[in-house]
């Protein structure tokens, strides 16, 4: 006979649902979380208690992993990073921000598809890095932007960087998604080799680079667009206070 499972240890997602719903502070919700699903498994105190000190003596450390980088982060900008960037663009001939986003997602998505998918990222390195770049190269060639145009190049650097990582480490054979679809498929009696679930993603790869780069070509003709209408409102303008 099979036992009844018990799903009262659940509450604790209930318990975590309504927290972020009030807006509480998160340690907050995660301890009673914990709380409430060891008192509804019947775990004794001194077990939850336990528990408790032991993950976070396993994750204490994880703060500063991920702000020392921020913070270096923060002081490479502090001393000019952004605008030696943009200073090296403007030295490079034929760079347009679309260009040099095609570049940036070509070795984003070849990175990831080899497992380097720290190779990258929002924080460490389009915000100090390529959207300084891609604006500074707008910039130059279009000079006077709209915010409109200026905060859709930063826009197209973020998305570019989502699109080479989710495409590219779609690729990689040791990826988490892979061994999670190879999972799946075996528990419903379906034998896949990873490695031709790698394969496999390669066209949607090559897909997803073609559109987005396509989508950057277009960004830089809507940058051309713009300022050739900006250079014929500033000659009416001109013609017109000639005329008056």
């Amino acid at each position: 006979m099979q036992s009844a499972v018990n799903l009262w240890p659940l509450l604790g997602v209930a318990v975590i649902v309504l927290g972020f719903v009030l807006r509480a502070h998160p340690i907050l919700v995660v301890v009673a979380a914990c709380f409430t699903t060891g008192l509804a498994a019947a775990m004794p105190m001194e077990a939850l208690l336990a528990s408790l000190g032991k993950a976070f003596i396993k994750t204490r450390n994880l703060p500063l992993i991920y702000l020392l980088p921020l913070a270096a982060i923060g002081l490479l900008e502090r001393f000019g990073l952004r605008e030696h960037a943009q200073a090296v663009i403007a030295k490079v001939r034929g760079a347009t921000a679309g260009r040099i986003l095609m570049v940036y997602l070509t070795v984003r998505e070849a990175a990831a598809a080899l497992g380097l998918t720290s190779l990258g990222g929002h924080p460490n390195m389009v915000r100090p890095l390529v959207a300084p770049m891609a604006e500074g190269a707008a910039e130059l060639r279009h000079p006077g932007i709209s915010e409109r145009l200026r905060f859709k190049v930063r826009a197209m650097a973020a998305a570019t960087d989502n699109v080479g990582l989710f495409f590219g480490e779609d690729i990689f054979v040791a990826f988490g998604a892979i061994v999670l679809m190879q999972t799946i498929l075996r528990g419903e009696g379906i034998e896949v080799n990873p490695l031709h679930i790698a394969v496999w993603g390669i066209p949607t790869a090559v897909c997803a680079w073609v559109i987005h780069a396509w989508n950057l070509r277009r960004l830089d003709r809507e940058l051309e667009r713009e300022m050739v209408a900006a250079a014929q409102s500033a000659v009416a303008g001109a013609q017109q206070g000639s005329a008056l």
